[in-house]
């Protein structure tokens, strides 16, 4: 876990970024706050964030929702769900261009066939450009 540490107010700030499948099982997470700073913790919030958002149609445009004292950007490709987190007073807009420049990466990677399988064929692929989209948070 990267803690962040004297960093620009201005700057915005990612909490967490989250790969799922449709049945909220983590593929690939990457959280940059000490909010969740055990597994138990991670595991409570992606359940529970799970259960908020399966039930929605974040399939053509990203979703944006508060929860949990947070902001959270999600959309869902194939069968797997792509979370981005923020504090609440974070820009909505910043947060929905880090989504939106994960998911191409991904689609990218994967030449279009964005399926868990794949995802999991890939996954050191996968954890890379998570770390080059978001460094530190």
């Amino acid at each position: 876990m990267n803690d962040i540490i004297d960093v620009d107010p201005t700057l915005p700030v990612v909490k967490n970024v989250l790969l799922m499948d449709n049945e909220g099982k983590r593929i690939a997470v990457n959280y940059y706050s000490s909010e969740w700073a055990t597994v138990q913790q991670q595991a409570a919030y992606e359940k529970s964030l799970f259960a908020k958002t399966s039930r929605t149609n974040a399939r053509g445009e990203a979703e944006i929702i508060t929860f949990d004292n947070v902001v959270v950007v999600y959309k869902f490709v194939g069968d797997l769900m792509f979370f981005v987190t923020g504090s609440v007073d974070e820009n909505e807009i910043i947060l929905h261009n880090v989504l939106t420049g994960f998911v191409e990466a991904i689609v990218l990677l994967l030449r279009n066939a964005v399926e868990k399988k794949t995802v999991l064929e890939n996954l050191d692929l996968i954890l890379l450009a998570m770390d080059e989209i978001v460094e530190g948070g």
